[in-house]
């Protein structure tokens, strides 16, 4: 659950303060003995919203020095110390201010502050959509270029490579060229797109023993650069439980973030319609490891990159299935 810390500075501030700790799940109320603006500091890093019942100039005037951006920026909601108004001052769409502020104006009987464009135009906010589907952003201001073009226009014109449902003010296009958002696994797009990259993909490896960290990172970016395709896009790996301490291979796949998956000989030897080899077959007990590794952990027979050797490694990427989902009504107002 979200981490919330409640602070107010006059006593009436204090007693509604009380009442949105108890009403709203995560909060505890920040009570030590610092000025408003040491209490948020303080709190910053630590916290996933901050709900203050002061003057907004006050609030305003302390976060200041401590913004850098909407991705990490916990959310902030400013209450009066009546409740009347519960205003989201910061981080509405990816830090949840928006709802923030609804849930405190629930409970104090009185009425949300919304000012981000698309919840007052009732469009969608492309980076919350983006969010809930797992699409990573090739970069973070082509979302804010593309939310822009949406409450601008009134539509965003998407090409997509995975099907599913997309928000009514999307429109579907089959002409990348004619498209401001594109939906991929590969990067090789016209410029000055949104391109929002589907976690679809899996790296089969084989490697010999004690390969260091640096040859997989060496090789897995050769290959993408070669290939198009987005490192945003990968999943997971996947190699042969022989592996399973291999240290360089560990250390790549935490460094990255990405979970491996191990199979054994015999079922990597049951993935039909795959060259074997008869070396590695010897050393390992599988007739190859890269390819049927990646088309077991994406669990479809969609090898988009067969294996490529290097020194040391053996890379193969298959292609997950995924399938956009219905967007949540959260995410629109439409």
């Amino acid at each position: 659950g979200k981490k919330l810390g409640v602070l107010a500075v006059t006593r009436g501030g204090r007693r509604l303060a009380r009442v949105l700790a108890e009403g709203l799940p995560g909060a505890v109320i920040l009570e030590e003995e610092f000025t408003v603006a040491e209490k948020l500091a303080r709190a910053w890093p630590e916290y996933d919203g901050l709900v203050c019942v002061m003057a907004t100039g006050i609030v305003v005037r302390a976060i200041a020095p401590l913004l850098r951006d909407k991705q990490r920026d916990p959310a902030v909601v400013v209450l009066d110390e009546k409740g009347r108004f519960a205003v989201s001052l910061l981080a509405g769409h990816v830090g949840g201010g928006n709802d923030l502020a609804r849930k405190a104006a629930a409970l104090t009987g009185g009425r949300a502050v919304i000012t981000t464009a698309s919840d007052t135009l009732g469009l969608t906010a492309v980076d919350l959509w983006a969010r809930q589907q797992n699409l990573r952003a090739a970069d973070a201001p082509g979302l804010v270029r593309a939310a822009a073009d949406l409450v601008n226009t009134g539509t965003l014109r998407v090409y997509s490579e995975v099907e599913g449902p997309l928000p009514v003010d999307f429109q579907r296009t089959v002409e990348p060229q004619r498209a401001r958002v594109v939906i991929s696994c590969r990067v090789d797009w016209p410029p000055d797109r949104l391109l929002l990259h589907p976690p679809q993909l899996v790296v089969g490896i084989g490697c010999n023993r004690h390969t260091p960290e640096k040859e997989f990172e060496a090789a897995l970016a050769e290959l993408l650069a070669k290939h198009n395709l987005a490192r945003q896009s990968i999943v997971g790996l996947a190699s042969i439980d022989l592996k399973s301490d291999e240290k360089g291979l560990l250390a790549f796949a935490a460094v990255n973030g990405w979970p491996v998956q191990f199979f054994q000989a015999d079922e990597l030897n049951r993935v039909a319609g795959l060259p074997s080899s008869e070396a590695v077959f010897r050393a390992t007990g599988a007739g190859g490891v890269a390819e049927p590794a990646a088309v077991l952990a994406a669990g479809t027979d969609n090898l988009i990159v067969r294996k490529e050797k290097w020194k040391n490694v053996t890379l193969a990427v298959a292609r997950a299935d995924y399938t956009l989902s219905a967007p949540d009504p959260a995410v629109s107002n439409i």
